[in-house]
């Protein structure tokens, strides 16, 4: 494949064969496993603790509600390089290196932009569902549980379509906490292809490359209508 072609020529498709068989003695499998567990339980912590944060501040009165609110809005505006020094002293500190913990258990903690377009949903449902289900002895757990979590579905397939893209292509993250080859994702497989030292393999780089974007896509074909009714839903649309 040249800059003047876009498709290749000719197709070497013994480059998937060499790819699949991967670098430093692990196959390519690996990472995409270990990027499966990466993106499942971070996308679970991600989704799970958003909506619970999304509810308190949309149902739940309480001392500091407004400056909580914003402080909350604030770390959504946050770049998320101003915080990567602090992290990292933070995890080398709990002895966190070389494991995912770094990568998954902060989405247990929420994620801000998630918050946000949960806590939009949330509005939208009328308080008199509260009131009925309140008189009926619903706790305020039990009116999330029951409630609340079952109407606002679309907005958390949304964000957990939106956090399995993220969680997937991340390699920022991976970089910087594992040191394992056996514990590396699919971007950090895609970059032991090139050598800056010696012979990139760009022949299966690119075929692994490939077959990385099929769950990507796949989730996009198959989930597209909820992104769009849980954005056009949650207020968010422009």
């Amino acid at each position: 494949m040249t800059a003047q072609t876009l498709l290749p020529h000719p197709w070497e498709w013994g480059n998937y064969a060499k790819g699949w068989e991967g670098v430093a003695g692990y196959s390519f499998g690996v990472f995409i496993k270990n990027s499966f567990v990466i993106v499942i339980v971070a996308t679970f912590g991600a989704v799970f603790s958003s909506s619970l944060v999304a509810f308190g501040f949309a149902r739940n009165k309480f001392i500091g509600h407004g400056l909580w609110f914003g402080i909350m809005m604030m770390t959504l505006m946050l770049p998320a390089d101003v915080v990567l020094v602090p992290q990292y002293i933070i995890y080398t500190k709990l002895n966190w290196l070389d494991s995912i913990r770094p990568i998954v258990i902060p989405q247990f903690f929420g994620v801000p932009f998630f918050i946000f377009l949960m806590l939009q949903f949330i509005r939208t449902i009328p308080a008199e569902l509260d009131e009925a289900a309140t008189i009926d002895g619903c706790g305020k757990f039990r009116l999330y549980y029951k409630i609340i979590l079952p109407l606002i579905r679309p907005s958390m397939a949304t964000a957990a379509i939106f956090s399995f893209y993220w969680r997937w292509e991340d390699l920022l993250g991976p970089v910087l906490y594992l040191n394992s080859p056996s514990k590396y994702t699919v971007s950090m497989g895609l970059k032991m292809f090139l050598d800056s030292e010696s012979v990139s393999n760009w022949g299966p780089m690119f075929a692994m490359s490939v077959l990385s974007l099929t769950p990507v896509m796949l989730i996009f074909f198959i989930f597209q209508k909820q992104i769009v009714d849980g954005i056009s839903t949650s207020g968010l649309k422009g």
